[in-house]
This record gives structure tokens, C-alpha cells and sequence, in this order.
């Protein structure tokens, strides 16, 4: 399987803000927009999404997280600093691939830096789902889709068998 949007396999260029505070808001609209779109037409609701500025074609480090039950998180210029040892296994997907899920291990707690608008600096620790959410969407500001995080001898599988 592959993919057919070059963009998706490079790493997003970091906003520098505050100077491009207006950018990096506008793209923020745009995965907000995105991301209510989505909703309308598929119920995340139960283990949350998120979208990353890649994915919508445009190429700046900005991504949005949709944890279940709560509100949006929006990450600019993210990058994980710690994650924990304890890990699980669960089966992921991806807006990018949506009808397959590949099992993938992710650390149980992920801490992450990032900006805000103004240009200060923000950090969050984030567990379980929240933290596989937040690292799947920074992996794709690294230009690292979810295909590439198969392990060998595993296979993605059909949305429909799960």
C-alpha cells in the first residue's frame, strides 16, 4: 500500500510565531473546519481524532487533537521530550488511510512541547489515548505516516473485519 500525496512523507516546516501568528491561526481554522466536517460524516466520539496540517495539504508544523469527551488540542511546532516506558498495542487508523487499521505500540504517556499563538511556550502531559492520539498526528508533522509504523510480519487490516 501506498500513498499518493508526496506531502504526507515530509516534515512540516515549524511556524515561527509570533511573527506568523496570522498563518498559523488561519491553519488552525482550516483543521477546525476540517475536523467538524469529519464529524458530521463519521462518529469518533469514542477514542477521539485528529488531523495534521499535512493531511490538508498544507505543509507547517500545526496539528489538532480531538480527545473523546473533550475539547480540541491544538499543537503548533509539537515535538514529543519524554515518553514512558510502559507501553500498549492498539489498533490505529488514520484519515489518510481510513478503511485499514494497523496494530501499533505507542508509550502510555507522552510528554510534548509546543507553542501558542504568541509564541510561548506550552507543555502538556498526556496519557493513554490522549497520548497515542497526539503522537500519531506529531508523527505526521515528521513526515512519518502510519504504513510506515507496521512491523514486520504484521499487515494492516480492513476497517470492515474489526
Amino acid at each position: 500500500m501506498s500513498f499518493s500525496a508526496p506531502i504526507l512523507a515530509e516534515p512540516a516546516r515549524p511556524f515561527l510565531l509570533p511573527d506568523e501568528r496570522e498563518p498559523a491561526d488561519a491553519a488552525v481554522g482550516q483543521f477546525l473546519d476540517a475536523m467538524e466536517r469529519i464529524r458530521r460524516a463519521h462518529d469518533f466520539s469514542g477514542k477521539g481524532s485528529g488531523l495534521a496540517a499535512p493531511q490538508i495539504g498544507i505543509g507547517r508544523s500545526a496539528a489538532v487533537v480531538q480527545p473523546p469527551a473533550a475539547d480540541p488540542i491544538v499543537l503548533l511546532n509539537p515535538r514529543v521530550t519524554a515518553a514512558s516506558e510502559k507501553m500498549d498495542e492498539k489498533f490505529e487508523g488514520c484519515l489518510s488511510f481510513f478503511d485499514v487499521r494497523i496494530p501499533v505500540p505507542r508509550p502510555l504517556r507522552v510528554a510534548v512541547e509546543t507553542v501558542t499563538l504568541d509564541g510561548s511556550p506550552a507543555a502538556a502531559t498526556c496519557q493513554r489515548g490522549e497520548a497515542r492520539l497526539s503522537a500519531h498526528e506529531i508523527d505526521h508533522l515528521g513526515g512519518l505516516v502510519l504504513l510506515k509504523r507496521i512491523r514486520p510480519g504484521v499487515r494492516p487490516v480492513p476497517r470492515r473485519c474489526l
